[in-house]
């Protein structure tokens, strides 16, 4: 299978995971501000790896953790609804903190930034 096809399908999926949990899972530990930020797919397309990004305390991750393990299957089927593959990937999920990261360093370089470029733009 080809490469570009696995990517179409893995963004395919991205969407309609991302659509599903937003509109239709009604777990309120899935209430919070979840991003689904990736899903790679294995060649087969019977495997995917879904990356969500968390927003929330460290509790509030292991709770919204928690209620995607157990929607997995619910959201499997309604991918199967929405979608015309031959096979629907079985859902693993990882949390992807790159966001946090990049926020995290955002605010190191305010903390150590004697001031804003914009501030001296508007001093000019």
């Amino acid at each position: 299978m080809g490469t570009r096809r696995r990517e179409r399908v893995s963004e395919l999926i991205r969407e309609e995971i991302s659509e599903l949990i937003r509109r239709e899972v009604r777990d309120p530990r899935l209430s919070g501000i979840i991003s689904v930020t990736e899903v790679v797919t294995s060649a087969d397309l019977r495997h995917a790896k879904v990356f969500v990004s968390i927003m929330g305390t460290e509790e509030d991750k292991k709770q919204v953790e928690k209620g995607l393990a157990a929607a997995s299957g619910f959201l499997r089927k309604g991918l199967g609804e929405r979608l015309s593959l031959r096979y629907t990937p079985e859902l693993s999920f990882y949390r992807d903190e790159s966001i946090e990261r990049g926020n995290r360093l955002l605010q190191l370089i305010k903390e150590v930034a004697p001031g804003d470029s914009t501030d001296k733009a508007d001093k000019t």
